[in-house]
Order: structure tokens, then C-alpha cells, then sequence
């Protein structure tokens, strides 16, 4: 009987633990198919990314967290938003057509400036598309070794799964577009985001460096990324090609105007240019952490932000001068607001400092 009774109980525990495996699997949800919480402290909680959509502000970060603002930052709700990824940059076009990607490889659409959101693309699918992308062109050139080798990072990328992250997005309009990532990730639509493109061939990229930023300075459309890399649109070439510069270490933002370019990134440094990337001058900032931010401000200087909340003003003369600040705390994103106050995202939320 004591033989049976144990033998019973041992039966009855394996059964215990099967059921409880069971109730934890089926409660599991990916991140990717579960939406956003609502939260009160979204707006205190680590954001990552802010811009303008029109008079609204838009600002994104961790958890799925999508935030906009009517008040020039002062006050912010949360929008609708179907997954709960971390979201690493939005974009706006226009007032009311706007882009948001992350981890995961997620990419979201909204069309009402940011209140709503939709799933265009996730890592899920991803893989599929790189590797389908670049076989068909190994099919019809067979002795082209980059397209095999292309097809091949498609088909790891299937194996590895949905966690492979986009760092930045940017849109000409509401139909041409590019998200950009890790390890030379670039896919570009045409169609407002409704099919996309692998370009991991028209980067100039064959290490595969991550690319950290795509932005328009208002002379080109560039790249910027690890180890110093840099890539500029060519309308001819339909490609990025390499600009090169004088740093090994990486950028992790471009900003500018007709006629000059900044690109800045790890451990302060900072770089110029007046004669698209031909020649560079170094600024200096005088820190040793990483810039990751930047703004055009209502007079055209340039202002700068650190991962520790240090702000950098340059002018005319672009030399960078440390603007004093009562309090400080790390930047991820900066924008101005309709009402000219410039407005903060980072690892404690949004923030929006009074106008001068």
C-alpha cells in the first residue's frame, strides 16, 4: 500500500507540474501580438525617441509606450498602440502620416498623428523577405557571390528569429520611407509601408557596422553608424555611398543644413563639414560621453544632448559652448514645440523647458 500510495502521489506531482506548464505556456504572449498597457507614469517612464506631427508632439520608448502632446509638452496621453515592444524612433512627414520602429523589428503606422497606431512589419517576417528578396536575384545571376551571401544572412536571420532591432526611421513623404538597424538592416518602401525593400546592398556596408541614424540635412539623405560610417544618397546610383571620415568610433546622429554637416556620437566627439564631407573640422565639446541627440533651435544653432543630460549650444562659428541647466538627466530625443520650448525625451520621460 505505501509502495502504491507513493507511486500515486509521484503520478499526481508529475501531473501538477504538466498542468502548471501548460497554464504558463498558454498564458505566455509575444510581445509582438500583445498591446501596450495604459499607464499614468508612461509619461515619467523611459522614452526614447520625440518629434512633431503639425502642432502635436509625438514621443516613443519602452514597453510600446507611444505619448503625444497638444500643449506644446505640457500635458500627454497615451495612444493605442498593438504591441508591447521597446519603440527606438517615430517619424512624421506630415501632420498626420507617422512611422514608429523598435525591437523586434517592428515597424508601426499611424494616419491621425499619433493616437492610433497599426503593425506594418515585425521580425517575424523579416528574414523571409530578406532571404526571398536577394534568392531571387542569386537565382538569376548563380555566379554573383554577394546575393549568395545576401540569401545566407536572410536565411539566419529566419533561424535567429524576431529580435533584431530597427534604431531609426525616416520618410521623404507619405509613401517613400527607409528603417534602418543592426548589423546593415536597411529596408526601404515605396508604398507608403504597405511592402518593403531590402537594401542591404546598396550600403556600402560589406562589415555589416549597425546603421544608428538616417536623417535629411537639407542636401542629402545620409546614414551614420559604427565605426565611423557615414553614406550619403546617390539619386544615380540609386545607393549609399561612403563618405568618409575622420573617426573609427560611432555616430549615433546626423544634423544640418544646405551647405553644412554634423554628425556626433560616442564619448563627445563632434564633426563638421561645409563641403559635403570632403574636409572635416573637430569641435570640441569637452566631455567624455556620448552625444545622442541634436535640434536646429528657432535661430539655427545647433544644440546638442548627452546620454548624461549635458546640452551643447553651437552657433554661427559652430564651436560648442555647455549651456548651464538647473537640472539634468540623460537625452535620447529633443524637438521644439509649436510654441518654440524645447522639449526633452530620456530615461525619465519627457520634459519641456520654458521658452526664453
Amino acid at each position: 500500500m505505501c509502495s502504491f500510495k507513493k507511486r500515486t502521489l509521484l503520478a499526481l506531482g508529475v501531473l501538477l507540474v504538466l498542468v502548471q506548464g501548460v497554464a504558463q505556456a498558454a498564458s505566455y504572449v509575444d510581445v509582438l501580438d500583445l498591446p501596450a498597457k495604459p499607464s499614468a507614469l508612461a509619461p515619467r517612464s523611459p522614452l526614447l525617441d520625440l518629434t512633431s506631427a503639425g502642432q502635436r508632439l509625438v514621443a516613443v520608448g519602452q514597453r510600446g509606450h507611444i505619448l503625444y502632446s497638444d500643449d506644446s509638452g505640457t500635458n500627454w496621453q497615451q495612444a493605442a498602440v498593438p504591441v508591447s515592444s521597446d519603440l527606438n524612433a517615430v517619424h512624421f512627414p506630415s501632420a498626420e502620416q507617422g512611422w514608429a520602429v523598435g525591437n523586434d523589428g517592428v515597424v508601426l503606422h499611424s494616419s491621425d498623428a499619433g493616437a492610433t497606431w497599426s503593425k506594418q512589419l515585425d521580425g517575424r517576417q523579416i528574414g523571409e523577405l530578406v532571404f526571398k528578396h536577394y534568392s531571387a536575384l542569386a537565382a538569376a545571376e548563380p555566379d554573383s557571390e554577394q546575393w549568395a551571401a545576401l540569401a545566407a544572412e536572410g536565411q539566419r536571420l529566419i533561424e535567429e528569429g524576431a529580435d533584431k532591432p530597427f534604431l531609426d526611421v525616416w520618410f521623404a513623404d507619405a509613401k517613400r520611407g527607409y528603417a534602418v538597424g543592426v548589423f546593415n538592416l536597411i529596408l526601404a518602401t515605396r508604398d507608403g509601408g504597405q511592402s518593403w525593400v531590402p537594401l542591404q546592398d546598396r550600403t556600402d556596408n560589406p562589415q555589416g557596422f549597425h546603421l544608428n541614424a538616417i536623417a535629411f540635412t537639407g542636401d542629402g539623405l545620409y546614414l551614420a553608424g559604427e565605426q565611423g560610417l557615414l553614406r550619403k544618397w546617390d539619386a544615380a546610383q540609386e545607393r549609399f555611398v561612403a563618405v568618409e571620415t575622420p573617426y573609427q568610433g560611432s555616430f549615433f546622429g546626423v544634423i544640418g543644413r544646405p551647405g553644412e554637416l554634423l554628425v556626433y556620437g560616442l564619448r563627445g566627439h563632434v564633426f563638421r563639414s561645409r563641403d559635403a564631407g570632403q574636409s572635416w573640422q573637430q569641435l570640441d565639446s569637452g566631455l567624455e560621453v556620448s552625444i545622442t541627440a541634436a535640434v536646429l533651435d528657432a535661430n539655427g544653432d545647433y544644440l546638442l544632448f548627452t546620454q548624461a543630460g549635458h546640452m551643447l549650444r553651437a552657433g554661427a562659428d559652430a564651436a560648442l559652448q555647455l549651456v548651464p541647466q538647473a537640472g539634468q538627466s540623460p537625452v535620447a530625443g529633443a524637438t521644439l514645440a509649436a510654441n518654440g520650448a524645447l522639449v526633452l525625451a530620456g530615461g525619465r520621460g519627457v520634459r519641456a523647458l520654458p521658452v526664453e
